[in-house]
């Protein structure tokens, strides 16, 4: 298995950073104990309060799938993007670091 690992950047609309923020927040909290899901970070940038960026690593892609393909169509995942003016996904090649568990594959 090869982790994957992306960046997500979302701008909401104006004013509504933190109201984003909450609901990223919530879903994050929902992927608490998910088994494929090993980082889910929300952040706020500091200086652009409606820009909010979600750092992920998976186990795997098929994880990062399920994940996704469970939230899909969701009324939650439709309040969120409600929220968002602009978003991107930035899919990086994990290399390693400090901070998560050595993969076991």
């Amino acid at each position: 298995m090869t982790r994957q690992a992306r960046y997500g950047k979302f701008i909401a609309q104006d004013g509504r950073g933190q109201e984003l923020a909450d609901l990223l927040l919530t879903a994050a909290a929902g992927l608490e104990g998910e088994a494929g899901c090993e980082l889910y970070l929300i952040n706020r940038q500091t200086d652009a309060p409606d820009t909010v960026w979600v750092t992920e690593v998976w186990r795997s892609q098929a994880d990062l799938d399920a994940a996704l393909a469970q939230v899909r169509g969701s009324s939650e995942a439709a309040e969120a993007f409600r929220l968002v003016k602009s978003a991107e996904m930035i899919e990086l090649d994990l290399l390693g670091g400090t901070g998560l568990a050595p993969s076991e594959a």
